[in-house]
């Protein structure tokens, strides 16, 4: 059964971190299943549905959790490839990861990052950053058009 909820793609290769995460998420209202993956070669294979994650139900992810520093593929070159997918751009990214180097804040917002958020060294204060990342692009952002997710150019004349 397909649900009305598209996923969240978490991809994060720190197995206590992705632990938080999903603990994080867990007793709130957020109806979307958080589907791991734990490098970057693994994040581009689930998003353009190859080898193991080829059989999976067509659609996009509501959003995707990324982390900068992951082994095979990093962060900014998984990001990359989304930007420049015509099928993929459009899906939100948030980098969330421990580094807070504005050479690495910066290189993710010129490559087309929706937003960036240090993960918080707390519990506490990491569940609040987890719970509105997914509340705000799962039940308060309004997504593209599924048939278009692609903005058309119109030329207007006066």
């Amino acid at each position: 059964m397909k649900s009305d909820h598209p996923n969240i793609l978490l991809a994060e290769d720190d197995s206590a971190d992705a632990e938080l995460t999903l603990s994080a998420i867990q007793g709130t209202s957020l109806k979307n299943r958080v589907v791991r993956v734990s490098d970057g070669e693994e994040t581009l294979d689930y998003l353009l549905r190859r080898k193991a994650w080829r059989t999976r139900p067509s659609g996009d992810p509501a959003l995707v959790l990324l982390d900068l520093k992951m082994p095979k593929i990093g962060g900014i070159e998984v990001l990359q490839t989304i930007r420049a997918n015509s099928k993929l751009q459009s899906i939100p990214v948030v980098i969330f990861t421990s580094s807070g180097e504005r050479r690495d804040i910066a290189v993710c917002y010129q490559n087309g990052a929706n937003a960036y958020v240090i993960k918080p060294v707390g519990f506490p204060d990491f569940k609040t950053a987890v719970q509105s990342i997914g509340r705000f692009w799962s039940e308060i952002n309004v997504p593209p058009p599924l048939k278009s997710r692609r903005l058309e150019r119109r030329s207007w004349q006066i």
